[in-house]
């Protein structure tokens, strides 16, 4: 049951850091959404929720956009895990981005 409890607890997680990141990526815009998605698949064979247990994928590939829209996301995923990010895991993962 502990276990059980455990692992809800971090697919909460894990849930809140995706729905953060696709929030940041779609305030941008659909196409920069897109390409991030095509490039997590073709190059790191993964989905969007993997990028909480592998934040390192989701870091290179935003320094790949063009212009300041990398920093833009990291912000903004930043403000919207702000109040989570007491959570080990959700301050590793965003230390991990702003790298």
């Amino acid at each position: 049951m502990i276990n059980l409890m455990l692992d809800n607890k971090e697919e909460v997680k894990r849930a809140l850091v995706t729905l953060a990141v696709e929030k940041a990526l779609l305030d941008i815009g659909k196409p920069t959404y897109d390409k991030v998605l095509e490039i997590l698949n073709t190059e790191y064979h993964c989905h969007l929720p993997d990028c909480y247990e592998h934040p390192k994928y989701l870091n290179e590939i935003l320094k790949q956009l063009s212009g300041n829209a990398g920093k833009v996301i990291v912000e903004s995923i930043a403000r919207q895990l702000e109040e989570f990010n007491h959570h080990k895991p959700i301050k590793k993962f965003l230390e991990v981005i702003y790298n």
